[in-house]
């Protein structure tokens, strides 16, 4: 994780953007998600915020912890000289190659009202419905980044087996919690929104609630596993939610 590996595009006068590759592979995901961990842990002045995308980190800096009258340089440039001087060291002491080890476990009901596209996402795959569920289930997922709605996790690690377009016309209105596919990825909606991922399953988990210390359920960098459920243990830790258990 050189300095030189890192493409450093300014976003305005107040954010940074660090490029670390491109496209949606684990291992460019892993190098954001380490960058973000030892930027964190350096406690840069004026470093406001991290956000992890895909293959690239976005940098919210206060521009006047930044600036100074006499330098040559900008606030951008002395911010990105700072932090990737931050990732150099980090890459040389190993500490970048560590992430976070946190795994969470979320049930998911598949299939039926809960799925309504689980037997044609199965037939486009040539798998038997529950083939696809065990293929579906059994893999091992991150959170790449949270994005388009709070708290909506985009995971990597879906099998190139169940890989599936988007539906040709979305839906207006997707149930909070229905476990999807669009593309080479897997998300959950955290709540009832449009959208034309197929969905093939629904947690009763709350993904997102602004009432608890931290609103999102999941994090980016962690590690996800989905545990299949029925409609009857779905219905119970639903009402448990609900109740606040």
């Amino acid at each position: 994780m050189s300095a030189d590996a890192w493409r450093v595009e300014p976003m305005g006068d107040l954010a940074l953007l660090l490029h670390a590759g491109e496209g949606l592979d684990d291992a460019t995901s892993a190098r954001v998600h380490a960058a973000a961990a030892a930027l964190a842990a350096a406690r840069l002045p004026g470093l406001v915020d991290l956000v992890p995308a895909y293959a690239s980190l976005l940098l919210r800096f206060d521009p006047f912890v930044w600036g100074d009258a006499a330098a040559a340089q900008t606030p951008s440039a002395r911010c990105a000289e700072a932090a990737l001087s931050v990732l150099d060291h980090a890459q040389r002491g190993g500490a970048a190659a560590r992430l976070p080890a946190r795994t969470l476990e979320i049930p998911v009901c598949y299939g039926g009202e809960f799925g309504p596209d689980l037997a044609e996402l199965a037939a486009h795959a040539g798998l038997e419905v529950r083939a696809a569920v065990a293929l579906h289930s059994g893999a091992d997922y991150r959170v790449a980044m949270l994005g388009f709605a709070p708290g909506f996790p985009y995971l990597l690690g879906l099998p190139a087996a169940l890989h599936a377009p988007r539906r040709a016309t979305p839906r207006t209105r997707v149930p909070a919690g229905s476990v999807a596919i669009g593309g080479a990825q897997t998300g959950i909606y955290p709540r009832e929104l449009p959208g034309g991922w197929q969905l093939i399953g629904r947690t009763p988990l709350r993904l997102f609630d602004p009432m608890r210390a931290e609103p999102a359920l999941l994090a980016p960098g962690d590690r996800v596993r989905l545990r299949p459920i029925d409609a009857a243990a779905f219905d119970a830790l639903a009402s448990a939610a609900d109740s606040g258990a």
